[in-house]
C-alpha cells in the first residue's frame, strides 16, 4: 500500500512539473495572440484594440498570477476559453479526446496481435523460415514513414478496392458500420508499425527466458510445451514488452498528428496543431496537460503491472 500511494505521489509532482513547463514554454514562443486575433488581411492592428484585448483576456496580468489562475483552474477540471474561438476548451477536448484515444486504443491492440505472438513463435522457431520471413517484414514495415503507409493504405483499399472510404469520421451512434471503416485504416497504419517493434522485442526476450533453469525443469518434469510457453516462457518475459508498449501508447497520445491529416481525422492532434499555430496559450496548455496527464497515468499502470507481475519490484 505504502508503495503505491508513494508512486501516486511521484506521479501527482510529475503532472504539476509537466503542467508548469508547458506553462512557460508555449509563452516564449513568438508571436502575439492577440495580434493574430486582431489582424486583417495582413494589416497590423492599432496598440489600443490590443492593449484593451489583453486586459480583456487576462494577459495583461503578472505571468505569475496567471500561472496561478491557470494552476487553480485546472483543479478545479476547468481549462477556460480559446483566445481564438471563444469555445470552452474543455468541450472541445472532451469531444475531440475519445477520437484519439479509440484511434489509439485500437493501432494498439492491432500490434499487440500481430507482434507479440509473432515475437514469440520466431523465438521458439529461431533460425527457422519464420523467423527469417518475419524479421525481413518487420524492418521493411518500420522502414516506412507512417504518413507513407497511410498515402498507400488511402491508395490501396480506397482508390483501387474501393473497400473502404478515404477518411473522415461519422459518430459511432449515428453509422456503427461506417465508423468502423473510417477508423479501420488509421488505426492499422499506427499499429502495424510499432507492431515491428513488439515483434523484436518480444523475440529478444524470448530468447532469454527459454535456457533458463526453471523452464529446462518444467521441460525435464513433462511439462506440456503449451504450459511451459504460457505459464513460464510468455509470463516472464513480458516485463520489457510492457514497458516499450506503455512508453509507444503514451506518445501515440500526442503523435498522431500525420495519421490524422492523412486520413482527415478530427482528433485531438490536429486541434493541438491548430491551437500552436494561433497562439492559443490556454488550448495548448490544456491539451498538453491532458495528454501528459494520460502518459503518467499509463505509466502508473505499468508500475502497477509490474509489481503483481513481479513482487520484487514492490520492495
Amino acid at each position: 500500500m505504502v508503495w503505491f500511494v508513494r508512486r501516486v505521489g511521484i506521479s501527482l509532482m510529475l503532472l504539476l512539473v509537466v503542467t508548469s513547463l508547458v506553462f512557460m514554454s508555449i509563452r516564449m514562443v513568438p508571436g502575439d495572440p492577440v495580434e493574430l486575433l486582431l489582424s486583417s488581411e495582413g494589416n497590423a492592428p492599432d496598440p489600443e484594440s490590443v492593449a484593451a484585448m489583453r486586459e480583456r483576456l487576462g494577459l495583461d496580468r503578472p505571468i505569475y498570477e496567471q500561472y496561478a489562475d491557470t494552476m487553480l483552474r485546472f483543479v478545479r477540471f476547468d481549462f477556460g476559453k480559446s483566445l481564438i474561438s471563444g469555445s470552452p476548451i474543455g468541450r472541445d477536448i472532451a469531444l475531440r479526446f475519445p477520437r484519439t484515444l479509440e484511434l489509439v486504443a485500437l493501432g494498439s491492440l492491432v500490434s499487440l496481435l500481430i507482434g507479440v505472438p509473432a515475437g514469440v513463435a520466431a523465438a521458439l522457431r529461431r533460425g527457422g523460415i519464420f523467423d527469417r520471413v518475419a524479421f525481413a517484414i518487420t524492418a521493411f514495415v518500420q522502414s516506412i514513414p507512417v504518413f507513407v503507409k497511410g498515402t498507400i493504405f488511402v491508395l490501396v483499399f480506397s482508390q483501387i478496392l474501393r473497400l473502404v472510404p478515404a477518411g473522415g469520421y461519422v459518430e459511432f451512434s449515428n453509422d456503427p458500420i461506417r465508423h468502423l471503416m473510417l477508423v479501420l485504416m488509421p488505426s492499422l497504419t499506427i499499429g502495424i508499425g510499432f507492431a515491428g517493434t513488439l515483434f523484436r522485442i518480444t523475440r529478444a526476450s524470448t530468447l532469454e527466458v527459454i535456457p533458463l533453469d526453471y523452464v529446462r525443469t518444467a521441460r525435464a518434469k513433462g511439462v506440456t510445451q503449451q504450459r511451459i510457453i504460457v505459464r513460464h516462457i510468455l509470463r516472464n518475459s513480458l516485463m520489457p514488452v510492457i514497458t516499450v508498449f506503455a512508453l509507444h501508447v503514451g506518445s501515440l497520445l500526442s503523435g498522431t498528428v500525420l495519421t490524422e491529416a492523412v486520413f482527415n481525422y478530427p482528433g485531438l492532434s490536429g486541434m493541438l496543431v491548430t491551437a500552436v499555430n494561433s497562439r492559443d496559450y490556454p488550448a495548448v496548455t490544456a491539451i498538453l496537460a491532458v495528454t501528459s496527464a494520460s502518459f503518467i497515468l499509463i505509466n502508473l499502470v505499468v508500475d502497477m503491472l509490474y509489481g503483481l507481475l513481479d513482487p520484487r519490484v514492490r520492495r
